[in-house]
């Protein structure tokens, strides 16, 4: 993950602005969405509803060129929209017409219609363009990756301007179709459920379909030589898993954690409900980086993940957020513990499940690791600050006011809250506080102070034991030892780590 700088002039720049009496009351969209960790991100006056992108890319040069057509509706009447972008644009053309438009800041493209667009009316919007991916940067790094045999688009919070453009915040979601020619031999992989895929004159084009609301940094793409492998969960959900030819001797430990994918997924289904969209899967790329990301359908693991063998932690992580991050997304990115505190928590009851420690072991485990002088217990994972979006404390700390809250409520209600939660928030935003107010209904229990705490009180509280501790032969529930035993799992948990690394 990578986080973005802002310069104040770009800031600056945000403003709504009332255009001219001849244009009755139309309006600019604004050139960011509202989120007040990444101003630029996002724009306002528009929804999108779906991407299509039909797509050309050449391993060799890096060139990738592309229309991509926008299903969007006006939120109120516009004269001027701003689309996220940063590869070079050939035409655009709104409702059929040609438009105008211009490029300002570090990715927006500021397009002006020919007839402004009245509000509450659906708009078609065709972008077309190309350029080399590779060589756009912001701030001076890209969320475009090559690899000896291709090239990879995966980032958070957003790596969308290098390969589409977008309305490029979660507040907007919307379905893909992703179709991408490339050379044949290559591969292209993307989200959801490949529909087709045939060859003509040297060249094979791949159409993968996503079907459920996405985030615009959730999309993923990934070209090169791919081997493939396919099966089904116990429900009909299609599997599709993919690695590099070259990922040398991280092969086997990635293959064997991947391939786990059906098996994890269908634990989790017990935990967090129906698993939420059409597909299933992940692909390991021969990339450098350290990361691993939630893209949704399909993961992308880095081959770094298992230098040291198989790691089915990363999977867990990273498949909990197909209900925590990506069916239910932040409302902005301040709330980002709603989806990594809970991914974090699910490698605890993963462990719990596979016997190599409690939940409750783990969290009085890593709750000893940090004296209370580190700054570590300085971060406030309900509020962590542009900077700290991807700080240990907010799984860590965040994981453990997840037990300090089943402690306080018992595990009937909390995996009552823990099932309940992604269908209650089905395909749309929430913010922490949205957490809070659902866990207090359906607990029915005072839980702000119990958050207030965890989650936004800097200082190392105090971790009370759980409140059964008394009951006779109740599990894991005395108080914590007062040299509290590493968890057999903690090693291959604390591994996962770099998952956050930017």
């Amino acid at each position: 993950m990578h986080r973005k700088v802002i310069a104040p002039s770009v800031l600056a720049a945000s403003l709504l602005l009332v255009i001219p009496a001849s244009a009755a009351s139309s309006v600019q969209g604004a050139p960011g969405i509202g989120d007040p960790y990444y101003p630029t991100s996002g724009n306002t006056g528009y929804d999108v509803s779906h991407y299509d992108l039909r797509l050309q890319y050449q391993p060799a040069t890096d060139l990738l060129e592309g229309t991509a057509t926008l299903l969007a509706t006006a939120k109120q009447d516009l004269s001027r929209f701003n689309l996220d972008f940063g590869l070079k644009v050939s035409e655009i053309r709104v409702n059929g017409a040609k438009a105008k438009f211009a490029t300002s800041g570090a990715h927006e493209l500021e397009v002006t219609p020919a007839q402004a667009l009245q509000k509450d009316n659906p708009a078609t919007v065709v972008v077309k363009y190309a350029g080399k991916p590779s060589e756009f940067k912001v701030d001076g790094w890209s969320a475009w990756q090559r690899t000896p045999d291709g090239g990879v688009a995966a980032q958070e919070p957003d790596s969308a301007v290098w390969w589409f453009p977008s309305n490029d915040h979660p507040l907007d979601k919307a379905t893909f179709d992703i179709s991408v020619n490339v050379p044949d031999g290559t591969q292209a992989i993307s989200n959801g459920v490949l529909q087709s895929q045939s060859s003509r004159l040297g060249w094979t084009r791949y159409s993968w379909r996503s079907n459920k609301p996405q985030a615009t940094y959730l999309a993923t793409l990934a070209i090169g030589k791919f081997d493939v492998t396919t099966d089904k969960t116990a429900s009909g959900l299609p599997i599709l898993n993919a690695y590099s030819k070259d990922l040398g001797d991280n092969a086997g430990a990635a293959r064997a954690s991947v391939e786990r994918t059906g098996e994890v997924a269908e634990w989790l289904e017990g935990v967090f409900g129906p698993y939420p969209f059409n597909a299933l899967g992940g692909y390991v790329p021969n990339v450098p980086s350290g990361f691993a990301l939630e893209t949704q359908t399909r993961p992308l693991y880095s081959p770094r993940q298992f230098a040291t063998g198989a790691n089915v932690q990363v999977v867990v992580h990273e498949l909990a957020h197909q209900w925590y991050g990506d069916s239910v997304s932040v409302d902005g990115w301040k709330d980002i513990w709603i989806n990594e505190g809970f991914a974090r928590y699910s490698q605890w009851l993963w462990s719990e499940k596979e016997g190599e420690g409690t939940a409750q072991e783990l969290a009085d485990w890593t709750y000893g690791l940090r004296p209370a002088d580190d700054p570590f217990w300085q971060v406030k994972p309900g509020d962590p600050g542009p900077d700290n979006q991807f700080h240990g404390a907010v799984y860590d700390r965040g994981a453990i006011a997840l037990q300090a809250l089943r402690n306080e409520i018992g595990d009937e209600k909390f995996f009552k809250i823990l099932k309940g939660w992604p269908t209650e928030r089905a395909y749309g935003n929430a913010k922490v506080g949205d957490f809070v107010r659902y866990a207090e209904k359906v607990s029915d229990k005072p839980l702000a102070q119990l958050f207030e705490t965890w989650l936004y009180t800097p200082g190392k509280p105090a971790f009370a034991p759980p409140a059964a501790a008394a009951s006779p032969g109740a599990r894991s529930l005395k108080a914590p030892a007062a040299k509290p035993v590493e968890p057999r799992s903690w090693k291959k948990i604390a591994e996962t780590n770099t998952i956050h690394e930017h």
